[in-house]
């Protein structure tokens, strides 16, 4: 069975969802640094999935959390602090790069695992 993991709010902090499927395996990053104090507790309908936004990753600019379980993104959340963005162009690069470098990284590993 496939996970899904769907959004509820942010709420003082605190990026909440639902997962549906296992649970095993998630990870969150922002900018390849994995977030540390996830937490993932069994809820009605699947698990509830917390994830802590450190204050001191909020800086000017766009910040993209990644959440993924292996090498698939489940989903994603993206803060924008400081200046207004007409778009989300920046949010999307931002994005791109964030499931690039978590390619790389299984692509690494999976080269490592296959050497003969």
């Amino acid at each position: 069975m496939q996970a899904t993991l769907t959004k509820t709010r942010i709420r003082e902090g605190v990026w909440q969802g639902v997962l549906t499927g296992p649970a095993e395996g998630l990870e969150v990053t922002l900018l390849g640094a994995r977030i540390e104090g996830v937490t993932v507790v069994p809820c009605e309908g699947g698990h509830e999935v917390c994830v802590p936004i450190p204050a001191a990753v909020l800086n000017d600019g766009v910040q993209t959390f990644v959440i993924a379980q292996g090498s698939e993104v489940l989903t994603h959340f993206t803060i924008i602090t400081g200046v207004a963005m007409e778009d989300d162009l920046r949010a999307e690069i931002d994005l791109l790069r964030a499931e690039l470098d978590m390619l790389k990284r299984a692509f690494r590993r999976h080269c490592v695992e296959t050497a003969v």
